[in-house]
């Protein structure tokens, strides 16, 4: 089939790289993608929130499925558009993307669900910003209610550092805070079945040990060899299909990607978000892991005939994957500085290691970095403790001026 995939971060290429693999991949199109993304896929401009854009290049190209990667364009209804031309679209409707798009939606839908999350207060006033905070108390968890590209979160022991977020923002969530490591599930769904991949957990700070500024992740790995084995089970039955189904009982069906970000915590597990798509950077490492042609999934969930499909096959090796981003990131970052290196990671890491770009492009024979998070370097092996080795030896072979990584990734997981 003629694949269109929408976007042009790290999780993209992820996705591009997966689908290049796939024997039933004909012809396989990215718009507006990225240098890396060039060499498994055709580019093509497009205004990635523009629906009527999407659908005519989808159109065009003659494209059995379009697959809508990042957040932006599902809650500006890219994926209505393109149904509406008749061609199939991993995504959901503008409507279902407000469980990302509106923290006080998801709520509302966690609630009708059954679903455990934190308690939480939606505030639209300075004063109700003081009463949710003052109920709560330290450490204070604020969240703008939009879109924030993964930094509308601030978890903060200072009060007042909390009351000036909250007051930044139209409207704002405030909630308890929830103990206990992190967890990200995906699931494929169609709006009845649901498919869970395999959990991996991220790293959202900025620096070493989880200190410094929130960011949208630097760093991720699966599997996690410390959660109950029966955490998916646990989480498909109590969090992913009450969701599924009560989104679909309000006649607002979800088909698409659904992601659970989960808190294991001392009294069980929480929900601490809903996304509508694809985590970045944990889709590196779970598609590095997923030995399941990827197309025929997305397509089945696209047309609803995910009951049709047989069960995911998964490799047993672990894999890591390493965010290398910009100087000054997570603020306004420094662009247009060369990368070099890539060249050196094909030839001495691939297989096990690899380079999926993020923020990249192409300026004359050089590339260039064109954004916060740069690449994502990716590797696998038969444990954490290799992958991490391998994606660390890659990332040395790349220089990027004044870019910056964590080291620690996946490091407790590995020695554990």
């Amino acid at each position: 089939m003629k694949v269109l995939v929408i976007g042009g971060g790290a999780r993209e290429h992820a996705l591009c790289r997966s689908l290049s693999l796939d024997p039933d991949v004909t012809a396989l199109h990215c718009a507006p993608g990225n240098a890396g993304i060039a060499e498994v896929a055709e580019l093509h401009p497009v205004d990635q929130l523009d629906g009527a854009a999407v659908a005519a290049l989808a159109t065009e190209l003659g494209a059995e499925l379009v697959v809508v990667g990042p957040e932006a364009p599902l809650v500006a209804g890219v994926a209505d558009a393109v149904r509406a031309a008749g061609i199939p679209v991993f995504g959901p409707s503008r409507e279902a993307a407000q469980l990302e798009g509106s923290k006080a939606f998801a709520k509302d839908v966690m609630a009708g669900a059954g679903v455990p999350t934190a308690r939480s207060y939606v505030c639209t006033t300075p004063a109700e910003i003081d009463e949710a905070l003052d109920a709560f108390g330290a450490p204070y968890v604020v969240k703008d209610d939009g879109l924030a590209a993964g930094k509308g979160v601030v978890v903060t022991e200072d009060v007042e550092a909390a009351r000036a977020h909250a007051l930044a923002c139209d409207r704002v969530v405030i909630e308890e805070y929830l103990d206990g490591p992190e967890v990200s599930l995906f699931a494929i769904t169609d709006g009845t079945t649901v498919l869970p991949l395999k959990p991996a957990q991220d790293f959202k700070r900025a620096l070493d040990g989880d200190e410094g500024p929130n960011t949208g992740g630097m760093g991720a790995y699966s599997p996690l060899p410390w959660a109950d084995p029966k955490l998916v089970e646990e989480v498909l039955e109590t969090v992913l299909q009450p969701t599924v189904d009560e989104l679909r009982r309000r006649g607002t069906p979800f088909s698409g990607l659904l992601y659970a970000g989960l808190a294991i915590t001392s009294r069980g597990v929480r929900v601490i978000e809903f996304n509508a798509r694809f985590g970045d950077p944990e889709t590196q490492v779970v598609l590095a892991r997923l030995k399941t042609p990827l197309a025929g999934v997305l397509l089945n969930s696209a047309n609803g005939t995910l009951d049709d499909q047989a069960p995911l096959s998964w490799s047993d090796e672990a894999a890591v994957t390493v965010v290398v981003a910009s100087h000054n990131y997570p603020d306004t970052p420094r662009t247009g500085d060369p990368i070099e290196g890539l060249a050196e990671v094909a030839e001495q890491d691939a297989p096990h290691a690899y380079v999926l770009h993020a923020g990249t492009k192409r300026d004359g024979d050089a590339v260039v970095s064109a954004g916060g998070r740069v690449l994502s370097v990716t590797a696998t092996g038969t444990d954490l403790a290799q992958a991490r080795e391998r994606a660390y030896a890659a990332v040395g072979r790349i220089r990027l001026d004044g870019s910056q990584h964590r080291t620690d990734i996946a490091r407790k997981a590995a020695e554990a």
